[in-house]
């Protein structure tokens, strides 16, 4: 019976009117031709009668033939398309229907009718055929006229709506669809009937009224009905439901978006508040993070969830609304939250396991702990409806919890918004982790840092000093540079900036060792030259140390190659004595603001080996500043000639402001990318000179009747200075230092005294001897010379000079520290 009415249905469309006819015997033979036949085949009749239907086919079609007669005798007819053969040999496309002449019983002639399909869209379509085509597809389907009113849609157009067809009739887009925006479609209806350009695959997105809580998309298609002359008659126009497509695609464009946006620092706040931004609106209305307190702080987690606890505090790191009354009480970033023991964010996060919820319970009350005496608020009173939390996790960590909230009752989260919430929270947790291990590595090199760069300089009164470190590797902020002030006897001070090659925790800890021996070196009071020369023996047998332990191909020490700038400047005169290892020359700004260079002769690096150091001295007027300086300083990507690097030096220092410490971060900032290419460390020392009467100098005789002179002499000064209060240990320190270069040593002797922070009794002599402290015996008659200063003194030491030697003590004149 479907066979039967499919022949039907494609007799009542075949053209008979254009078709060629032929008349087949019983048999199947060719019993007439026409001219037509012909003018299509191009075979004579004479060519043709008397032969097999078939063989004017393509072989493929021609096995059909037999069966195809067979069915036109038992079912009435058949109709379909063929490849014929013409004369020349090439294919002729033809629709073909084959036909009884008499009733269908015995074997009676048939007759055929070919239409050649060239230039031809088909078959001729009846209404009939239309009608069921039209009818039976899911697309919606409608007609407008040329004032956009409908007069005809199909019933598949139901499904979005608006009623059956008879009651659209007259209607408009508006007036069918109200939750759309028919302006936008009518536009498109309006395009399609002025240009005649056909509008294909134009989306939208809204409420339609099968499903008005619901945003749905739709995808739609115009085209121009033109009459015979070419006259718009209206629009035909199809819809489709693309929906689950169009959710699909934000579903991507919003894992796009959190690929890009979330953890692009590595802070854990800033990483927490970017997953928050990106699923609000795409994903919800409301989102809060809530981070573990250990997470903030980058401390290790034992793996798994949580253990089971009454309330579990958190700290709210991140949230998004996209209401302003949404909702209407919220914890603030930063600030503790903890939730009632049992609610579904403990849940999640003793679990690890996400939670869903399409419709809250209006009047069931928010989970959070408020403060004491805060009224507990129902979700009804917070305008929230529908709810997913998600654990953050992270490498089998449970880090904190996602809570996402929508308001519209239309469209609670269903599974898919789950599945995508925890895409994304995932993603946000690599981040956060990531974050929190980046916390912690940071912390600990920063503790690191600290201890090994002096936290503040210490307080002295030969230089005015600030100082400006910027590291290359901005993650940890470490370095292998390094500067120092050290305080050395006579009011004198060591300035000190030093490198070593690499950055980073190797770097820093190669440069806490160079400044830690540097400052034993200065303590023993070494002229600049010698302590060079000493650290460079020790970075050469710590590498030679470190390479005996290594396996062949290691690289050696990272102090090899470092470089050192030891410059020692004495108040009292103004002396200045400096000595470089590998490191680039300072600069010295003149009071009057002029700049000049200081060539020191350079020394070879720490631990290569090479020439030996030297020194230079000068004297520096009261005022000067002293910039010292690392090679990052000048460093711009590309090696460039020394003159040129200090020029640029030259003009930075020129425009400095009088403020110390603003000229040194300006000069910093005017030479230094915000990325630099090398670690970067100036320090800037303005030079300061003692009032003549803070010094006492006497020249004395060798001779032990000398030392009451002494005594008396060092009585009187310190009662000019309003020192009265040390006149006993002072009298005593002198006495003993000035006996004992009496008794020792050769030639001349120098008492000086200084009264800076401290006061400073210096006693020289030509002797080359180093004193030692000893610890007499009882019945030993002397001896206790040095040890009764190492009592009486806060400090006491020795340093040579080219004459000879200097003892020296301190006594400190300010109160010592609480």
């Amino acid at each position: 019976m479907g066979g039967h009415k499919e022949q039907k249905v494609a007799r009542q469309g075949f053209d008979v009117a254009d078709a060629v006819p032929l008349l087949l015997d019983p048999h199947g033979m060719v019993a007439s031709w026409t001219g037509r036949a012909e003018r299509l085949l191009g075979y004579r009749a004479s060519e043709v009668v008397g032969r097999k239907f078939a063989e004017l086919l393509m072989p493929e079609d021609a096995e059909r033939v037999p069966d195809l007669v067979e069915r036109c005798r038992s079912d009435g007819d058949w109709a379909g398309l063929m490849t014929a053969r013409h004369r020349q040999g090439r294919p002729v496309p033809v629709m073909v229907r084959i036909t009884p002449t008499v009733e269908p019983q015995g074997r009676s002639p048939l007759l055929v009718l070919l239409s050649e399909l060239a230039g031809s869209a088909g078959w001729d379509m009846s209404r009939s055929v239309l009608e069921q085509m039209v009818a039976g597809t899911s697309i919606g389907i409608a007609i407008v006229d040329t004032d956009l009113r409908y007069v005809w849609s199909n019933a598949a157009l139901e499904q979005f709506g608006g009623g059956p067809a008879p009651r659209r009739l007259g209607l408009r887009f508006a007036d069918v669809q109200p939750g759309l925006n028919a302006e936008a479609v009518e536009a498109q209806m309006r395009h399609v009937l002025d240009t005649g350009e056909q509008v294909v695959g134009y989306e939208h997105v809204g409420s339609v009224r099968s499903a008005p809580l619901r945003e749905t998309a739709h995808m739609l298609s115009f085209t121009r009905l033109e009459d015979d002359r070419g006259r718009p008659m209206g629009v035909y126009y199809t819809v489709v439901d693309v929906t689950e497509r169009h959710r699909a695609r934000e579903r991507l464009a919003l894992l796009d978006r959190a690929g890009e946006r979330i953890g692009r620092t590595l802070d854990i706040m800033i990483t927490a508040q970017e997953l928050a931004d990106v699923a609000v609106p795409g994903l919800a209305d409301f989102v809060v993070v809530d981070l573990l307190e250990t997470v903030l702080r980058g401390a290790e987690l034992p793996p798994g969830p949580l253990a089971e606890s009454d309330r579990v505090p958190l700290r709210r790191a991140g949230h998004r609304s996209l209401y302003e009354d949404l909702p209407r009480t919220a914890v603030e970033t930063g600030a503790v939250v903890a939730y009632l023991a049992g609610s579904p964010p403990v849940r999640c996060l003793t679990t690890g396991r996400s939670w869903r919820q399409e419709q809250l319970d209006p009047l069931a009350l928010e989970w959070a702990v408020g403060a004491p005496g805060d009224r507990e608020s129902t979700f009804l009173e917070l305008g929230l409806q529908s709810v997913m939390i998600v654990p953050i996790r992270a490498r089998g960590v449970t880090l904190g919890v996602t809570t996402f909230y929508r308001r519209r009752r239309e469209n609670p989260f269903d599974e898919d918004d789950l599945n995508l919430a925890e895409d994304l929270v995932s993603r946000a947790a690599v981040c956060v982790d990531n974050a929190r291990r980046y916390t912690r590595e940071r912390d600990a090199a920063l503790v690191l840092q600290r201890n090994l760069l002096p936290r503040r300089l210490p307080e002295q009164d030969a230089v005015e000093v600030s100082a400006c470190y910027r590291p290359a590797d901005e993650l940890t902020g470490l370095g292998g540079d390094w500067y120092d002030l050290i305080p050395l006897s006579g009011a004198r001070v060591a300035l000190v900036v030093g490198e070593v090659p690499g950055h980073g925790i190797g770097a820093a800890a190669a440069m806490g060792q160079l400044r830690t021996a540097v400052r034993t070196l200065a303590a023993i009071d070494l002229p600049p030259e010698e302590v060079l020369a000493h650290l460079d023996d020790l970075v050469a047998r710590s590498a030679r140390d470190e390479g005996e332990g290594r396996e062949s191909g290691d690289a050696p020490g990272r102090s090899i190659g470092a470089g050192c700038l030891y410059v020692v400047y004495d108040p009292v005169d103004g002396h200045c004595t400096m000595a470089a290892a590998g490191h680039p020359a300072p600069a010295v700004v003149a009071p009057d603001g002029t700049v000049s260079f200081v060539d020191p002769p350079q020394g070879p690096a720490l631990g290569v080996g090479g020439p030996p150091f030297e020194a230079v001295e000068l004297s520096l007027a009261e005022g000067s500043t002293l910039a010292l300086h690392t090679d990052g300083l000048l460093a711009h990507g590309e090696p460039g000639p020394v003159e040129t690097d200090r020029e640029r030096l030259r003009g930075a220092l020129e425009g400095a402001t009088t403020s110390l410490e603003l000229s040194c971060r300006a000069v910093v900032d005017t030479l230094v990318p915000a990325r630099p290419y090398d670690d970067v460390a100036l320090m800037m020392a303005r030079t300061r000179r003692l009032d003549p009467g803070q010094v006492a100098v006497w020249e004395l005789p060798a001779d032990p009747a000398v030392v009451a002179e002494a005594r008396k002499t060092t009585i009187r000064q310190l009662a000019h200075w309003g020192l009265d209060e040390l006149v006993f240990t002072t009298e005593l320190v002198v006495s003993e230092l000035v006996t004992n270069a009496i008794r020792h040593a050769t030639g001349r002797v120098r008492l000086r005294l200084i009264r800076e922070r401290a006061l400073v009794c210096e006693v020289f002599d030509g002797g080359a001897t180093a004193p030692h402290l000893r610890h007499p015996r009882a019945m030993d008659e002397g001896g206790r010379g040095l040890l009764l200063v190492s009592q009486l003194a806060q400090r006491w030491g020795t340093r040579f000079v080219p004459e000879g030697k200097i003892i020296w003590a301190e006594q400190s004149l300010t109160a010592p520290p609480e």
